[in-house]
């Protein structure tokens, strides 16, 4: 196993978080949505696996790049 960290892709703010850890996703799930620029963001799981942490919280500003899901695959 091994771990697979999801990045955000945009600067923006964190509008919902649809994932806790423990969590079971499958490739393409959303995991939380961001807010930029009045448009709503998905954040997608690339693979199936748990959920080990989510590192961001409803309201936080997250910068593109910034890791915000870690995904044990």
């Amino acid at each position: 196993m091994s771990v697979h960290e999801v990045v955000s892709e945009i600067a923006g703010t964190v509008w919902e978080v649809r994932v806790n850890p423990g969590d079971q996703v499958e490739s393409g799930d959303e995991l939380l949505i961001l807010e930029s620029m009045k448009m709503e963001i998905p954040v997608l799981a690339e693979d199936a696996g748990v959920v080990e942490a989510v590192l961001v919280e409803k309201g936080s500003s997250v910068a593109e790049g910034q890791v915000v899901v870690s995904v044990r695959t």
